[in-house]
C-alpha cells in the first residue's frame, strides 16, 4: 500500500484528490492544510505569484518530509501537492492532507509538512507587486 503522495504540477492542485489519497477506513480523521495566494505581503499588495522549483530535488525533499512524517507521527497516509508557475489571488500553491486514527497525529504531520517544507525544499517564490517584483523563500 502506497502511503505517500508527492506532486509538483503545473496545473491547478486538486484538493478532492488529495484528500482521496488519504482517505483510509482505519482512519476517524483526516487534516487538511491549504495554502492560498493572498493579496498582500507586508501591507504591499500582491498581484499574482510566480513558483519555480528545482524538480527532481524538491520531489526528493518532499518525500523526505513525507517519511519522516509517518515516522513521527501516528498517521497511515500523507500527501503532499505543490503548484509552479504562474498563480493569481485565492489560487492554491500547496495542498497537504494527513489521516490517522485520531486527528492530533494528523494536524501535527500537516504542521511539520508545511514548515518543513517552507525550510528544506527548493521552491523559490517570486512576488509581483503593483510597482514591482521581488524573490523570497530563496532557500535552502
Amino acid at each position: 500500500m502506497e502511503r505517500t503522495s508527492i506532486k509538483i504540477k503545473s496545473e491547478k492542485l486538486n484538493l478532492q484528490e488529495c484528500y482521496d489519497f488519504v482517505e483510509d477506513d482505519s482512519c476517524g480523521g483526516i487534516a487538511a492544510f491549504i495554502g492560498t495566494v493572498r493579496n498582500d505581503t507586508q501591507g504591499k499588495e500582491v498581484i499574482q505569484l510566480d513558483f519555480s522549483t528545482y524538480k527532481p530535488m524538491a520531489i526528493k525533499e518532499m518525500q523526505k518530509i513525507a517519511d519522516v512524517a509517518l515516522e513521527k507521527f501516528d498517521i497511515k497516509k500523507i500527501a503532499i501537492h505543490h503548484a509552479e508557475g504562474m498563480l493569481q489571488i485565492r489560487d492554491i500553491p500547496v495542498i497537504i492532507t494527513a489521516s490517522a486514527k485520531h486527528r492530533k497525529a494528523a494536524f501535527e504531520a500537516c504542521e511539520f509538512a508545511i514548515d518543513t517544507l517552507k525550510e528544506t525544499v527548493p521552491i523559490w517564490k517570486k512576488e509581483h507587486f503593483s510597482d514591482g517584483e521581488v524573490w523570497v523563500n530563496a532557500h535552502p
